[in-house]
């Protein structure tokens, strides 16, 4: 299964649970939780096909490792080298 992750571009870490518990979205305040591989799978292949955009209209072209999704399911805060960006213009909508 690690095999298949690493070829698929999925590097999944378990985020810490006591930091998820603290965090919250930027813009909302709306609890996070993490996105399932799926997602993160989807999202990637799209960077791949460079047409994956953040909030601010900018090309996403670097592949996320995970992923914290809003409550309310209609942002992604994306998660590189175990380091969450939440910043509110790089959140990718879903």
């Amino acid at each position: 299964m690690l095999l298949l992750k690493k070829r698929l571009g999925i590097n999944k870490r378990i985020m810490d649970e006591k930091l998820l518990e603290i965090i919250c979205c930027p813009e909302t305040h709306q609890p996070l939780r993490s996105a399932g591989d799926d997602v993160i799978l989807d999202l990637n292949q799209r960077i791949e096909a460079n047409k994956l955009v953040n909030r601010s209209g900018e090309k996403i072209g670097q592949k996320i490792d995970e992923g914290l999704i809003r409550e309310d399911g209609k942002i992604l805060y994306p998660i590189r080298q175990n380091i969450p960006t939440l910043l509110v213009d790089e959140g990718i909508l879903l």
